[in-house]
């Protein structure tokens, strides 16, 4: 598996306005655009940072995966993104290796990325998930 870089951190809010208030006015970032996934329910915005991003996701829905989480912990930082080489190449190999994982084949990301999510409990807790972009 080669991963390539880290490709975005994702903050989980509950409001996309007041979230984009502070990295775009107090942190001066800028607001790249935002794109609703309806698959994972969920709106997202990037922010550039350098050869990365920080993604703002805001769940549509109470029973989509970003409320869920901010019901269990909050608002606040969600994941940590890789992008990597190949993500079937990388599944595999995880898998080989015994990690658990949340996603046994990649699905279309926001920005038309295939990502997948490995389970929390094989990474110490952190939720990571692989990106591959074209």
């Amino acid at each position: 598996m080669k991963i390539l870089k880290i490709d975005h951190l994702g903050i989980a809010v509950n409001n996309m306005n007041e979230g984009k208030s502070f990295w775009s006015d107090i942190l001066g970032l800028t607001f790249e655009g935002a794109e609703t996934v309806a698959e994972q329910k969920v709106t997202t915005a990037f922010f550039p940072v350098g050869e990365s991003e920080v993604e703002l996701l805001e769940s549509t829905s109470p029973d989509g995966p970003v409320a869920k989480f901010i019901e269990k912990k909050g608002t606040g930082f969600q994941h940590v993104a890789f992008r990597v080489e190949n993500i079937e190449e990388a599944l595999a190999e995880l898998k080989a290796k015994g990690v658990q994982l949340i996603d046994q084949a990649p699905r279309k990301g926001a920005g038309g990325a295939k990502i997948a999510f490995l389970h929390p409990k094989a990474t110490g807790g952190v939720l990571v998930e692989l990106c591959e972009r074209s």
